[in-house]
């Protein structure tokens, strides 16, 4: 449930980061520090010849793309899209297009710093509309000087092939989430089963290569066709790993790179989900008491335990007799569960959440919880097709699903949310037809630049302590900006902004620097405020 989905990203929150950074003033602050520390600088100075120490160009100036307006995108933005090859061992093979766009530098050639390829998460994320979005919320004179770009990844959105395994998996009320029986389990047990089969008749000849080194290697091949020495790299959730993973492999490629939330290496992505489990509890707890102290507002319990009970009745009826619209959507327990999930990702959505829940209830009124789940829960298939095929490819999941099954009974004791959301998630993986290595990639320093990355405490997507894990595993590169008690899924372009961590940012895209602060922890910015009903 990773970064966009709901496991590593659960299935939309690569909307909802941009939706975060469209609602971002482009007027956040430039250059300036944060609270703790002197900074150090690294990489490439603003005013500078644009080039590296060793020569190399960084300023498109000998590309093969051909770009072409797309307003869709923005009237300032332009796309077009780059042939890689499916398998990188047989490069005369066959080819896929990855789409790209672009909003291009504005600062004279002397002040550019290249391009900066972002990501907003996934696996499955469509990364094009963040662009425009990172133009917008960064530093208005940082983003001059960057030729911002956004890529779909192999397999997602605009490039070609789109992934998909099953258009209609979503398009029906699913089994509920939690097995009431074995004959219950069995059924969501060859309803995964069904699914990695659809998805290896369709696109066997692509499953093989739909790992996160592959995309590493598309990114290599994006830099190569703008025809620069180093690329600059900003991601989220799941895109960081996808920056820790060409870090590793292409080190000498990285001229910057900004991980906001990320990725245990160590983890992926069978124990990172279980990780996950019990962070997104602590998360729903937190707005359990979040709604109990506006309980004059909703009216569903004046004490977390109260509201959590209130929750747990609407899933009961929800599950027993979901809301089936004429023209809307079709809410049971699973639309549910998905619905309240990307509370635990950003708590801006907490008090329109709060008001469906009470309407629910309260009136038995269903148009808040549709309108919620329009917004937040319902799913995209393509974005769940590429997230499976991606982490079932990654790394060899268990194949007993015993295993899983324990495991989860374990989890769900004490952290019940998304103990069984999370492992049918992922249960396709049982049944993949590709068998990844043994262990992951081993993400590694050698020789990189500077590296600033962004963690809340509390976030329950990519936890902290294993973010601090990529941390150490990329040192003595990398610098981490701590959020205390950051819960949201994303620290930098949040809204309302967190003035600190955009300062960190901002002095980092302008010149590389740094923050001073020894340890693990080498500066840390206070969260910013819960949101307030109707906020």
């Amino acid at each position: 449930m990773m970064g966009g989905m709901p496991k590593l990203l659960p299935v939309g929150l690569a909307a909802i980061l941009l939706a975060i950074a469209a609602c971002t003033s482009s007027g956040a602050a430039t250059g300036a520090q944060g609270p703790q520390g002197a900074a150090t600088g690294s990489g490439q100075a603003r005013g500078s010849t644009p080039s590296t120490a060793d020569g190399g160009t960084i300023v498109p100036g000998h590309s093969t793309l051909h770009w072409r307006s797309c307003p869709s995108q923005g009237s300032n933005v332009v796309c077009t899209s780059v042939s890689v090859p499916v398998n990188y061992s047989d490069p005369g093979g066959r080819h896929i297009k990855l789409a790209l766009d672009m909003v291009p530098a504005t600062a004279p050639v002397s002040e550019q710093q290249g391009v900066l390829l972002v990501n907003p998460g996934g696996p499955g994320g469509d990364g094009l509309p963040l662009a425009q979005e990172v133009a917008q919320g960064i530093g208005a004179s940082v983003a001059a000087t960057y030729d911002i770009v956004g890529f779909d990844p192999r397999g997602v959105g605009s490039s070609v092939p789109a992934l998909s395994c099953d258009p209609g998996f979503f398009q029906i009320v699913r089994p509920d989430y939690i097995p009431r029986n074995q004959a219950a389990e069995q059924v969501l047990l060859n309803r995964a089963k069904t699914y990695a089969q659809g998805c290896e008749k369709r696109f066997g000849w692509l499953l093989p290569y739909m790992t996160t080194s592959n995309v590493a290697r598309d990114l290599d091949s994006i830099r190569t066709a703008f025809g620069v020495s180093r690329i600059n790299y900003f991601a989220f959730s799941y895109g960081t790993y996808i920056g820790e993973v060409y870090a590793t492999l292409f080190p000498h490629g990285v001229r910057r790179m900004v991980l906001d939330s990320s990725v245990d290496p160590t983890g992926v992505w069978y124990n990172d989900n279980i990780q996950q489990d019990y962070a997104f509890q602590g998360r729903m707890e937190a707005f359990f008491g979040w709604v109990a102290k506006y309980d004059a507002t909703y009216h569903l319990g004046r004490t977390a335990a109260a509201v959590q009970a209130s929750w747990y009745r609407a899933r009961s009826e929800l599950a027993a007799h979901p809301v089936i619209g004429s023209a809307g959507p079709s809410i049971g327990a699973d639309e549910f569960d998905d619905t309240f999930l990307l509370g635990g990702y950003l708590d801006t959505l907490w008090p329109g959440l709060a008001q469906a829940l009470s309407s629910y209830l309260n009136q038995g009124q269903t148009a808040d919880l549709a309108d919620q789940y329009q917004q937040n829960g319902a799913q995209n298939e393509n974005e769940f097709a590429v997230y499976n095929a991606v982490q079932c490819s990654d790394v060899n999941w268990p194949r007993n699903w015993a295993k899983w099954q324990a495991d989860t009974e374990t989890v769900y004791k004490t952290a019940p949310f998304q103990a069984w959301d999370n492992a049918w998630f992922n249960a396709a993986c049982v049944f993949w037809p590709v068998k990844g290595p043994a262990k992951p990639l081993r993400i590694k320093d050698d020789g990189l630049p500077g590296i600033l990355m962004l963690q809340g405490t509390l976030d329950p997507a990519t936890p902290y302590t294993g973010a601090q894990n990529a941390h150490k595993a990329l040192l003595p590169a990398a610098r981490m900006v701590v959020v205390q008690g950051g819960g949201n899924h994303g620290q930098s372009l949040e809204q309302p902004s967190n003035a600190c961590v955009q300062n960190y940012l901002n002095a980092y895209l302008t010149s590389g620097a740094l923050p001073g602060g020894a340890g693990l922890v080498n500066a840390t910015c206070p969260a910013v405020p819960d949101p307030t009903p109707g906020g």
